[in-house]
C-alpha cells in the first residue's frame, strides 16, 4: 500500500455525516453541496452566522454550531477553501429576517468563494456582510494582509453571543471588525503537520528548532530559529505580540494547541505565557487554553492576545450550547496555599565547586543519557539526574546530604528517588566508598531487584564489591564502568524495559552510565567512559 490510510476523498463528507449523527439532532447535514447547519439555534436572533474554510482544524469551525455560536459551516477539503456554492447554500438555510453574517478567514480561496456567495446572496436579495479575520502578526507586512488563525474563535464566540442577544447585522459587522483590530496572534510549530495523502511531515526541521511565524494550513513561518528553552521561546512570542499590540492594555490570553501537544504541554505553554505578559506588565482579564484551531496534527502552539475592551468581555463570558467552543470565563487568581511543613529553615547555602564540576559532567552526557534511556524508557533520565543536582543548590549542608535531600524531596519518577537513596547511603557512612554496599542493598530491596536485571545496579554492586575488595577509587569506577557495559548485552527483568525483550540489547542501560558519572565524581578520576562502548549507535 502507497500513501495514506486517511486519503479518502469521502474523508471530509463521512465526519460531517458523523458529527451530525452524533449530535441528537443538533446538527443536521446536506451532502450536496456539502454545509452543515444547527437545528437550536436561539430564537432571539435576527441574523444568522456562517463560516466554514478548509478542514483540518477541527473543531474550527463545524465545532461551533449552535446556540451562542454559528448557525452554519461550509467545509471544505483539507486546508482548501469551500465552493462557493457551498457557502450560499449554507448561507440561504441560515439566513434570518436581518439576513446573514459571513465569518471569513483571510486567504484567497476563502475571501473568493466567500465573496461570490455573497454576491449570489444580494442577488437573492438577502442582506449580507462580512467580517474578514486577518489578525496573524507574522505575515501581516505580506501585501495581502494578515492569515486569518486562531482568533477566529475568539470572535466567532463574541458574534454568536451578540447574536443571541438579537444584535442586528450592521451592529455585528462593526462588532466583529472591532474584534478582529483588537487581536493579534503568532505560532510556532515543533514539528510539522502530516501530510493526509503521504504520511509524511510537510517539512522537516533541524533538531532544536522551530518554525517562526507558521499558518494554520503548514505554512512554513517567516524564519526557522534554534530555541533554547520554552520560556525564552514563549518570551519572544510575547515581545513580538506585545509590539504588535502597542500597549499593555487589559488582555485576553488564548493558548491554542495547533494539534500535536499534549495537555500537560499546553499547560506548560500557558503558564510560560502568563509569566511572560507579567513580567511586561500586561493585566489578564481570562486565559484559554486547549485545542480549538489545528493544523492537523501539527506540534505546535498559537498565542493570541485580544484587547478585552468592555464590550468584549461579557460576550466572551456569555454561556454557549457548542462542542467546540472553550468556556470562558474571567480569571481569578488562587490563594496561594500556607506550606504545612517545613522541610528547612536554613539559609541556601552556596553552590559549591564539587556540585558545580558534577552539574557540568552531566549537562556534557545529557544528550547521550536521554537518548539511552529513549531506547528503554520515557527519555527522561538525563533530565531528571540534572534536576535532582540543581535542587540539591537549594540547600546549606555538605553536598552528598544536599543531593540526598535534593533527590529524595524533589525529583520524581524511579531514577530520583533511588539515586536520593544512593546519597543518602553515601552520606551516612564514614567515606563514600565504604557507604557503595550499604546503598546496594537498600536500592535493590526497594527495587526488588540484582545483579543482571539491567538497573543501576550492575553498576553499583561490582563497585561496592570493589571497594570492599580494598579497591581504590579508581577501580571502583573502573568496576561500575564495566557493570555498566555488560548491561548492554543484558535484556531487562525489571522496569519499562522489561516490555522491550531484545530491543535494548546494543545499549546500556542509562541508570548504570548516571551512576558511573556521580562515582567518577566523587573519586575526582579521570578513568576514560567512551561512548561507542555503551551504545551500538556510537558504533
Amino acid at each position: 500500500m502507497t500513501g495514506s490510510i486517511f486519503a479518502a476523498s469521502s474523508m471530509v463528507s463521512d465526519a460531517a455525516e458523523q458529527m451530525a449523527i452524533c449530535s441528537a439532532g443538533r446538527i443536521e447535514v446536506s451532502t450536496d453541496p456539502l454545509y452543515l447547519r444547527a437545528t437550536n439555534a436561539r430564537a432571539t436572533r435576527r441574523v444568522g452566522i456562517v463560516s466554514g474554510g478548509g478542514s483540518g482544524h477541527e473543531p474550527m469551525h463545524s465545532g461551533f454550531l449552535g446556540p451562542g455560536g454559528l448557525d452554519a459551516v461550509a467545509p471544505g477539503a483539507v486546508f482548501a477553501s469551500p465552493h462557493n456554492r457551498q457557502i450560499y447554500e449554507a448561507a440561504r438555510a441560515a439566513a434570518r429576517a436581518g439576513g446573514v453574517l459571513l465569518v471569513v478567514k483571510n486567504y484567497t480561496g476563502d475571501r473568493i468563494n466567500f465573496s461570490i456567495a455573497a454576491e449570489r446572496l444580494r442577488h437573492d436579495g438577502i442582506a449580507v456582510a462580512t467580517v474578514l479575520v486577518d489578525e496573524d502578526v507574522s505575515s501581516r507586512d505580506a501585501g495581502i494582509g494578515g492569515r486569518g488563525t486562531a482568533a477566529t474563535v475568539l470572535v466567532e464566540k463574541i458574534l454568536g453571543a451578540a447574536a443571541d442577544a438579537g444584535a442586528g447585522l450592521d451592529e455585528l459587522q462593526v462588532l466583529g471588525d472591532r474584534a478582529v483590530a483588537a487581536s493579534h496572534s503568532i505560532g510556532v510549530a515543533l514539528r510539522a503537520q502530516t501530510v493526509p495523502s503521504s504520511s509524511e511531515p510537510a517539512f522537516v526541521l533541524a533538531p532544536g528548532d522551530v518554525e517562526y511565524g507558521v499558518g494554520i494550513h503548514g505554512e512554513r513561518g517567516i524564519r526557522q530559529q534554534h530555541v533554547e528553552s520554552l520560556a525564552q521561546l514563549v518570551d519572544q512570542m510575547v515581545e513580538d505580540l506585545l509590539a504588535s499590540l502597542g500597549g499593555h492594555d487589559p488582555l485576553v490570553l488564548l493558548v491554542n494547541n495547533l494539534g500535536g501537544l499534549t495537555e500537560l504541554e499546553t499547560a506548560a505553554v500557558t503558564a510560560a505565557a502568563r509569566t511572560a505578559l507579567g513580567g511586561r506588565g500586561s493585566e489578564l482579564a481570562s486565559v484559554i487554553a486547549g485545542q480549538y484551531c489545528t493544523a492537523l496534527d501539527m506540534r505546535g502552539f498559537s498565542l493570541t492576545v485580544l484587547r478585552a475592551e468592555p464590550e468584549f468581555l461579557p460576550l466572551l463570558f456569555a454561556p454557549h450550547e457548542t462542542e467546540g467552543l472553550p468556556i470562558i470565563t474571567p480569571l481569578v487568581e488562587p490563594d496561594a496555599l500556607e506550606p504545612t511543613a517545613v522541610l528547612s529553615s536554613a539559609a541556601p547555602g552556596e553552590a559549591s565547586s564539587g556540585l558545580d564540576r558534577l552539574e557540568a559532567q552531566v549537562v556534557a552526557w545529557h544528550p547521550f543519557l536521554t537518548d539511552l534511556d529513549r531506547v528503554a524508557g520515557d527519555g527522561d533520565f538525563g533530565d531528571n539526574l540534572l534536576a535532582g543536582i540543581r535542587a540539591a543548590r537549594s540547600r546549606s549542608c555538605s553536598d552528598l546530604e544536599r543531593l540526598a535531600g535534593g533527590f529524595l524531596d524533589e525529583v520524581g519518577g524511579t531514577s530520583g528517588p533511588l539515586f536520593g537513596l544512593l546519597f543518602q547511603e553515601l552520606d551516612a557512612a564514614a567515606d563514600w566508598t565504604s557507604g557503595l554496599g550499604s546503598a546496594a542493598t537498600a536500592i535493590a530491596r526497594v527495587g526488588d531487584a540484582g545483579l543482571g536485571d539491567r538497573t543501576l545496579l550492575d553498576a553499583l554492586i561490582p563497585a561496592a564489591a570493589a571497594a570492599e575488595a580494598g579497591g581504590g577509587p579508581e577501580a571502583v569506577v573502573r568496576a561500575a564502568l564495566d557493570g555498566a557495559i555488560a548491561t548492554t548485552r543484558l535484556k531487562a527483568n525489571r522496569g519499562r524495559a522489561v516490555y522491550l525483550d531484545e530491543r535494548v540489547l546494543g545499549y546500556a542501560d542509562a541508570g548504570a552510565v548516571g551512576l558511573v558519572l556521580v562515582l567518577q565524581w566523587l573519586a575526582g578520576t579521570d578513568v576514560p567512559v567512551q561512548a561507542g562502548e555503551l551504545s551500538r549507535s556510537a558504533w
